[in-house]
This record gives C-alpha cells, structure tokens and sequence, in this order.
C-alpha cells in the first residue's frame, strides 16, 4: 500500500516509471531517471526473469546516486507490478521476442512505453503492436540512440536540404568486429527465434537510418546471407578446432582463446549473469564455436522503398575493426559518410586493456558532399560527449527531461517507424528462407498509400 501511495503523491510534471529487463542495457534508461531527471522522472519499481538481475540494479541505483529501495517483481509478475504502481510508462528492455507482449499488455494498462530496439521479431508481433496501439491511443516510443549522432544528423540536414537533390541510391554497410560482432554468438541473440537474427537485432538501427535519413518508406526485400565463420563446422574447416571442445568459456580448458569471456573479472558480468545462472539457467559465456546457433554472420540486403529509391546493404559481423559507411546519390550529386567506430570492448573479455589504449585512434568520421558539375568539400562534424557517439544523451533528454528542446530533425520514433526498419530484417528472412524477392506490404499493413517515414508515427 506504501508504494501505491507514494507513486500517487508525485509531483505535477513528474512522469513515472517501471522498467521490465534489467540485463547490461537498462542502465541507459534507469541511470538518467535516478541522476540528471530525477525532478521530472520517477522509477517506481524493476522486473525481470531474474530477481537475482534486478535486485542488483535496485542495488546499484541506491549505492551509486542515493535513489533509495526500489521494488522488484519476477517477469511472472509483471502485471500485478502496473497495477499496483499505476505508471505513466513502461520501460521495455527485455530479449527481443518478448518486446511485444511488454507492449501490447502496457498500453492495455493504460501506459505510454519506452521500448529499446527492435520492437518486435516477427509479422504477427509487429502487427499485434498496430493493433493494441490503435485500440488504446497509448504512445509508444522506440530508441533509436543512432538517429541522434552528430554525424548522420549532419547527413539528414543536407539531405532534406536538397544539396544533393532527390536521392535514388543508397549504399550501407556495417562492419562488427570481433569483439562486438562475437558476443552475439554467445548470448541469446545466437538463436533467431529469440533475436531475429542480425538483420532484425542489429540491423534495424540500420534500416532505421536509411528510411530517416531519406524520409521514405521501405517496400520490397531481397536478401541472402550465410554463417561462415562462428559456429563449430567454421572453425574445425579452418583448422581451429581446438577452440570447438568447450561449450561455454568458464571452462579452464578455454584459456588462450582469444573469443574467451571471463565474467568474474566484471563486476557487473558477475552479478547479472554468473550469479543469476541457477535461478535462469541462461548462461552468457557461450562458446561461439559450439554448435546449435541459428543465426547468420555474413548478410547482404537489397530494397527498394515505396518512392523507387534503391538501396544496397551488407552486415558482416567478424571483421577486423567496427563501423559503417552510407553512402546516397541524388540527381544533383553524392554525399559519403564513413564512421569507425572505438572496439567494442565486452567486459570481461580477455584483452581489455590493450583494447582500452587502442580505443581513442580508433575512432573517427568522415562527411563529403560531391555535387555533380562543382567541387566537393568535406564538412566538419561537431564533436559529442557520451555513449553511441553522443547520441545517448541526446535521446536520454527526450525522454525524461520535463520540457526536451524542440528536434527539427525529427529524430524521434514511433511505434510505426520502429515497425517500418523492423519489416525490413522480416522480410529479410522470409527472403532467405524462400529465395525470392518479398513485397512488405504483403506481410503487414503499414499506411497504405504514404511515401514518406514522417507521416508514421
């Protein structure tokens, strides 16, 4: 009855909180609410399939910023938690294929949600989301922490500026290296009935770009992609068999492998995952030379989107450094932009510190504009503090602050454009699957007769 009552005496213009996943994500959300906001937002309880996991950040919240105890329910509760807080949203951060259901009951409850990337896995939860949006008006937002980097905004404003006139081609590809790209391979995303595989957990930060950057909506997919380098078969092939005898890297026999995770060297590794390993039975440190993964690691994807614009993309996920370059041709000349990213370090794997020195030459970016007849020239970036090159912060504001600065860049999402990049890796799939060319519009009905991604919401 306490919590009932002290979520009802909040402050005008304090907006309330309950967050569901509470893995290495939610610090994003959780951390700025009990920081930078906490005069205009209010965490009132965690949960998650793991007491052991939320009761951790609970911890963590009351050590590092004096936030005082939280309440914490199991994932089974997750219902009786929005009934007895009555929240204004729901934060979402659980395994993506459990996103939908999160939604659809929270919006149900009367909840806006904030929900972390991709919104949902499949046709029938994307379209589950359509409906119980349409029957309860709730606001549904989706982070997408790139749209907020000074650097692809820089692309966005010269785009709708029309520097290049009207776009007709599209060239992406991004690069996960070793570090990054592996610890797929290990978790649960290494299962696509749980992630969607790449093109649908990872890409669709990608996808998301391409549609804002160029304001249109994406239509038909052609894809194809393979799994050749993680995996056991991969790795005996070229000779790396040694490496394929352990299932998971808490096994001493590991020692010396370069993809070895130690997660007692990470207190927050520790805590989430090792210590929850009895109450969940998930276990992080899988081997990514085991057998069983579902998922591809070398993809390519051709689109069109509903205005004709083509676009060419690629995701490889064992290269030798991180990053990505995008670059759009229009009928009045070429902007290319190229970003390397710092490696990705994965705490608790081995290597650390010689990546940590390497992480300040590795990272940089570039912006051309090429206009036909005339002489290109670089624009300068500005530079940005923060995490996912500065765009966290950003996005962080227009969340939680009590009156975020206006965003003319429309760098916002909604349910409908986190469903339209979404499609794009879904159709992907269903491209891969079937060997043909598959039509969006056929899988799911998103605004029939718009162009543009601003008319979604």
């Amino acid at each position: 009855m306490k919590t009932l009552e002290k979520s009802r005496e909040l402050a005008v213009g304090v907006t309330s909180y309950v967050a569901v996943g509470t893995g290495g994500r939610i610090p994003m959300f959780i951390d700025p609410i009990a920081n930078e906001y906490r005069n205009s937002a209010k965490l009132l309880a965690l949960c998650d399939a793991s007491l052991v996991r939320a009761r951790y950040h609970a911890q963590r919240l009351e050590k590092t910023f004096g936030y005082g105890e939280l309440p914490i329910y199991h994932a089974a509760d997750f219902d009786r938690m929005i009934e007895t807080h009555k929240p204004d949203c729901v934060i979402v951060c659980s395994p993506d294929h459990t996103h939908n259901e999160y939604i659809r009951r929270s919006v149900q409850h009367g909840c806006d949600v904030v929900c972390e990337k991709p919104i949902a896995t499949d046709v029938g939860k994307c379209q589950s989301i359509l409906d119980a949006v349409a029957e309860t008006s709730k606001r549904v937002r989706v982070t997408f922490n790139y749209r907020w980097t000074p650097g692809v905004t820089e692309v966005r404003k010269r785009v709708s500026a029309g520097e290049i006139g009207t776009v007709r081609h599209i060239h992406l590809e991004y690069l996960l290296n070793t570090r990054h790209g592996a610890d797929y391979f290990r978790r649960w995303h290494s299962q696509k009935e749980c992630s969607g595989g790449l093109l649908v957990h990872k890409a669709t930060h990608h996808f998301d770009l391409a549609n804002w950057i160029v304001d249109a909506i994406p239509e038909v997919v052609y894809a194809n992609g393979a799994f050749v380098f993680y995996g056991k078969p991969n790795a005996i092939a070229r000779g790396d068999e040694a490496f394929t005898r352990y299932d998971r890297y808490a096994d001493s026999a590991s020692e010396g492998d370069p993809f070895r995770l130690d997660m007692n060297r990470h207190e927050e590794m520790r805590e989430l995952y090792l210590k929850a390993e009895e109450e969940t039975g998930y276990i992080r440190d899988r081997n990514v030379f085991r057998e069983g993964i579902t998922i591809e690691d070398s993809l390519y994807v051709q689109v069109k989107f509903r205005n004709g614009l083509l676009m060419n993309y690629s995701l490889n996920a064992f290269c030798p450094y991180e990053g990505y370059r995008i670059y759009l041709t229009g009928d009045r000349g070429r902007i290319e932009y190229e970003e390397r990213h710092a490696a990705h370090i994965i705490r608790g794997q081995t290597n650390e510190a010689l990546a940590a020195e390497q992480q300040a030459d590795d990272q940089w970016s570039k912006l051309v504009v090429l206009p036909l007849f005339k002489t290109p020239f670089e624009v300068r970036i500005p530079e940005a503090a923060g995490s996912h090159g500065g765009g966290d912060p950003l996005l962080q504001e227009q969340i939680f602050s009590r009156n975020p600065p206006e965003d003319s860049f429309h760098r916002n999402a909604g349910h409908e454009q986190g469903i339209a990049s979404a499609m794009v890796g879904i159709a992907a799939n269903q491209s891969m699957e079937t060997g043909q060319p598959v039509r969006i519009s056929d899988l799911i009905s998103l605004r029939p007769g718009c162009e543009h991604l601003s008319e979604l919401t």
